[in-house]
């Protein structure tokens, strides 16, 4: 079965996703209100696997519930909580629950998160498990075996495009696409321009391009990724632009910021798409996407 994801993709539409990040408990009260907000405005919702090391509610379940909300998933996966016996066995569970998406991931070193006593397993990196996915689609295991029933996803991986230096990530971004990758999704971008110079090599290859848009919610938020978000790096015009915001008006200027990045990535034809990453506050993806003129 052919995601809605992966038909809006080859469509040649202007894709929006948002992300949904599942609840640190079993109250999925906010998480639920995020979804049916979303689901009939974006064309998926990504639902992260304990961004940033913090243990959260599974994606898997979270994909779950955006998938009987009535939405479409992403369902992300970390390499770095799961072997690849684990890690082949959600594939089947998501496959067979009508899961047809996955943004595959490495992920971010425990020390990052709140279990720093954790033991990070990365038996395999992003690469290998978008592989993973096109040999299971082909009816076989990482052992050879034979699956009673194979699997089918749209499988798609991130890149850095403002990564210091963006040799290392240019290499990861083509061996991604190598291993089957369908979509690419950035890293929060802020130089437009210099997004644009990374297109000009990504566009040699055949895969659809996602622009990830962070929205800031104040200047220290944009200090605070500076400094310690590696590859994220807001223009010190921007961070000005935040600070002059009148009191109380933080939040506002970040949706206009957003909203006006990605207009310009739209009516530019820069990328395929969108990606949406409202960190806590997922409630204001649909005024970003107005703001845009995308509502």
């Amino acid at each position: 079965m052919v995601s809605s994801f992966k038909e809006a993709l080859k469509s040649g539409k202007f894709v929006v996703t948002g992300e949904v990040a599942p609840p640190k408990g079993t109250n999925l009260e906010k998480f639920v209100h995020h979804i049916d907000l979303l689901k009939d405005k974006v064309d998926a919702m990504n639902v992260t696997d304990h961004q940033s090391s913090v243990m959260r509610f599974p994606s898997l379940g979270g994909a779950l519930l955006v998938k009987e909300r009535g939405g479409e998933p992403v369902l992300q996966m970390t390499c770095r909580d799961r072997n690849r016996l684990a890690l082949q066995a959600d594939l089947l569970f998501a496959s067979s629950r009508g899961i047809n998406n996955v943004l595959c991931l490495t992920g971010d070193s425990v020390m990052l998160g709140d279990h720093k006593e954790a033991k990070s397993v990365f038996d395999m990196d992003s690469s290998q498990l978008v592989a993973t996915v096109r040999k299971m689609e082909k009816g076989k295991d990482l052992g050879g075996s034979d699956l009673d029933g194979g699997v089918s996803f749209c499988a798609g991986a991130i890149v850095t495009p403002e990564a210091n230096p963006l040799e290392p990530q240019l290499i990861k971004f083509e061996k991604k696409i190598e291993a089957g990758a369908e979509f690419i999704q950035t890293q929060a971008v802020y130089d437009l321009d210099k997004f644009k110079d990374f297109m000009k090599y990504a566009r040699q290859f055949p895969v659809k391009i996602l622009a990830g848009v962070i929205l800031l919610t104040s200047a220290p938020m944009a200090r605070f990724m500076n400094k310690n978000i590696a590859g994220v790096n807001v223009p010190k015009e921007l961070v000005d632009e935040m600070a002059s915001a009148p009191k109380g008006g933080a939040l506002a200027k970040g949706i206009e910021i957003a909203g006006r990045m990605i207009r310009r990535i739209h009516e530019e034809k820069m990328c395929d798409g969108v990606h949406i990453m409202a960190i806590g506050k997922e409630e204001l993806i649909p005024d970003i996407m107005a703001a845009a003129g995308l509502d």
